[in-house]
Formats: structure tokens, sequence, C-alpha cells
């Protein structure tokens, strides 16, 4: 236990030790919103966790997307490396969807909420978003998802 507590403490000092993540860009579409940072890929990651745990969600998974695309390459006849590094975080909210799912029970196939965090092979930006909630029920849901890809992105 004592050696948990410390590697905790020694996360949270290099985490107030690094450089904060500076949004360069935002990105956004009907469907998706994203910001572009200058930034390490492991430490957007990491806050991000850190985002979605501070709200007192669970993260219940993370997709390696890139990992696969890597993995699948040759299969599919691909060239190109599109991704360094990439990932979809995916959580869910028992509150906000439960409340979003009352309203409408097809509102389920929003849940779980999955927040993209990628580097594109060959660059030093690391791009962080999510998809768009649509108007109504969602609303609040996409609000949430908003705030902790800013705190995630060092803008809050």
């Amino acid at each position: 236990m004592h050696g948990f507590r410390l590697l905790i403490a020694l996360a949270a000092l290099a985490a107030l030790a690094a450089p904060p993540a500076a949004a360069q860009a935002l990105i956004e579409t009907d469907t998706l919103r994203a910001y572009e940072l200058s930034a390490a890929f492991d430490d957007v990651a990491f806050d991000l966790t850190l985002a979605i745990e501070g709200r007192g969600f669970k993260v219940d998974g993370v997709s390696h997307v890139g990992e696969m695309l890597n993995r699948t390459a040759s299969a599919v006849g691909a060239e190109v490396q599109v991704y360094a590094h990439a990932e979809v975080t995916q959580f869910c909210s028992a509150t906000l969807s439960r409340t979003a799912m009352e309203v409408d029970a097809l509102n389920i196939a929003f849940c779980p909420y999955g927040i993209f965090t990628f580097q594109r092979a060959g660059s030093d930006m690391v791009t962080i978003g999510y998809r768009r909630m649509p108007a109504g029920a969602m609303q609040e849901v996409d609000a949430m998802l908003h705030a902790i890809v800013r705190e995630a992105a060092g803008l809050d």
C-alpha cells in the first residue's frame, strides 16, 4: 500500500512539473469538437484520465485504435501509417445517461461516451476531442464532454 501511495504522489508531482498543454487550434464541425495541442501524447492521455476520474466517473475501457491499424496494416494492404498514437477512452455517467434515456430510450446509442486522443505519424501535435451530442436531452452530456476535453487540453 505504501508503494502505491508513493507512486500516486510521484505521478502528481510529475504532472505539476510538466509544462501544461497549449491548445493551438479548435476543430469544430456539426459532428465533432477537438483541440490540437503542442503536448506529449502520454501527458494528454494521463490528463484525460484524471479529468474523467476527477468527476467520479470510471474509465470503462480504452480502445487502442492506432495499435489496431498498425497491427492490421499488412493484412489490408495499407502502406501509410496514420497515427503514431491513437486511443478512444470510454466511460459513462449514470446520472446524465439515465436522464437522457428516460427522455428517449434510443439515447442508449450514445453510451458509453468516447473521447479520442491521437497524434498523427510524423507530427508532434496531439488532438483530443469527442463526437458532439444531438440537441435535446443529450446537450448536458455534450457540455460535460466538452468540459472534460478542455480540462485535459489544459484550457480550464
